[in-house]
């Protein structure tokens, strides 16, 4: 029987086989016909130490049978309050307040509510979002409205609130900088980016002292500085922050996927001081319109404390440097292929173009790519012409190499 499932991101008119995955381990699926396949994008950026880490899935498993929901709307629990004493811990000690979800797109909102609250609630006439072109942060409506205009969103335009663009910073980013400067200038309510790394507009690189000079202009013009590390974030451009290699502190920070190791649904907004206070009030009028039902499940949230622990007790940043030396070797390798260029990364994400006609998301190349791939057992998913590799940090030598082998026998194949 047909399986009636809708899946995200499928087109289901090409009838693409959809493969049953049992179980998993460290780097690896394992599918119901007996296949390890190699999870080479972290199931969607997510899994940073591996799948069914033992630390994590031991405090899942506790936290079971002590509590599995609770209203968090003037109810707490420990695993919260765990996860937030954590993160103000780790995280910079300009970011002291917490607001919990289940989501990156749902924490992007509550971040630009925060910031719309934060002006309205003080009286000031402040709503133009600035974003940065070619980015994307989420597929709800606020996040939708704040992304890249285009096949994303095109059928949803009408929904959509208008926002001031920014150019993608090429060379010094000189475009860039100057637009920032002419829209923050008119008053803006906030600038929202994805630090150093573009991910789903084609994993586009932006250097630090562009990241840098952007939260100076925000600063200077008292406009809120909003970092979307929901896929940057835990670890991915090589620190745990992307922020921190520009030396830079958000006013809302945005965070999710890694947040719990990538083995739950958890997302966080964190806020400065000033921001929080701006809703503190006598008046309930003032207070924060914001949750969801499952807001800081507490079994999400164990997960998470698991997580912190594992950043504080283990070396995980030595891992991520080895697996970017790693990442690095395969670059330079895949260089010298025929019909690929523009080779890049940021700390543990490579990525690679490959020459064609039709660049771009629904460049042909991309479904012809993704068969290739799982037939060798490699789970890739190229963003139109773009092949990029974001593992999980417990990735080995050998392993790494089969995913090598697989882009180049691919890019090879479809080359022909």
């Amino acid at each position: 029987m047909p399986s009636s499932v809708w899946h995200p991101f499928t087109q289901h008119g090409l009838q693409e086989p959809v493969p049953l995955v049992t179980h998993a381990q460290g780097a690896a699926l394992y599918t119901a016909d007996g296949r390890r396949v190699l999870d080479a994008i972290s199931s969607w950026w997510v899994t940073t130490h591996g799948h069914c880490h033992p630390r994590i899935m031991a405090a899942v498993r506790a936290q079971t049978e002590k509590l599995d929901q609770l209203i968090f709307a003037g109810w707490t629990h420990e695993p919260a309050e765990q996860v937030a004493a954590g993160l103000v811990e780790i995280m910079p000690s300009e970011l002291t307040r917490v607001f919990f979800s289940d989501s990156g797109s749902t924490c992007v909102e509550v971040a630009l509510k925060m910031a719309l609250g934060f002006w309205s609630n003080r009286g000031i006439d402040r709503q133009r979002i600035i974003v940065m072109e070619h980015s994307y942060h989420g597929d709800t409506i606020g996040a939708m409205s704040i992304g890249e205009r285009g096949v994303f969103n095109k059928p949803y335009e009408p929904l959509l609130f208008d926002v001031a663009t920014v150019p993608f910073p090429e060379g010094d980013g000189a475009a860039t900088l100057e637009a920032l400067e002419t829209h923050c200038r008119g008053g803006a309510a906030a600038f929202i980016v994805e630090p150093l790394l573009l991910g789903a507009g084609g994993m586009l690189v932006y250097s630090p002292d562009i990241l840098r000079a952007m939260a100076e202009i925000c600063r200077r013009h008292d406009v809120l500085f909003i970092a979307d590390e929901v896929m940057t974030g835990w670890g991915r451009t090589g620190s745990l922050l992307a922020c921190e290699q520009a030396g830079v502190v958000p006013d809302i920070l945005c965070l999710a996927k890694g947040l719990t190791g990538g083995s739950m649904p958890l997302a966080v907004t964190m806020a400065r001081e000033e921001i929080f206070m701006a809703h503190w009030s006598t008046d309930r009028a003032r207070m924060f319109y914001h949750s969801s039902s499952y807001t800081a499940n507490p079994i999400a949230c164990a997960a998470a404390v698991a997580n912190l622990a594992i950043w504080r007790e283990e070396p995980v940043l030595e891992r991520i440097a080895a697996l970017g030396v790693r990442q690095q070797a395969m670059l330079d390798r895949l260089a010298h292929v025929p019909g690929i260029v523009n080779p890049r990364r940021c700390g543990t994400v490579a990525a690679v173009d490959v020459e064609v006609t039709d660049g771009g998301y629904l460049s042909n190349l991309a479904p012809r790519l993704m068969a290739l791939f799982r037939e060798a057992d490699v789970l890739l998913r190229p963003l139109g012409n773009t092949i990029y590799v974001m593992p999980p940090y417990c990735l080995d030598d050998a392993d790494h190499a089969l995913i090598e082998a697989a882009i180049v026998r691919g890019v090879e194949a479809v080359r022909g």
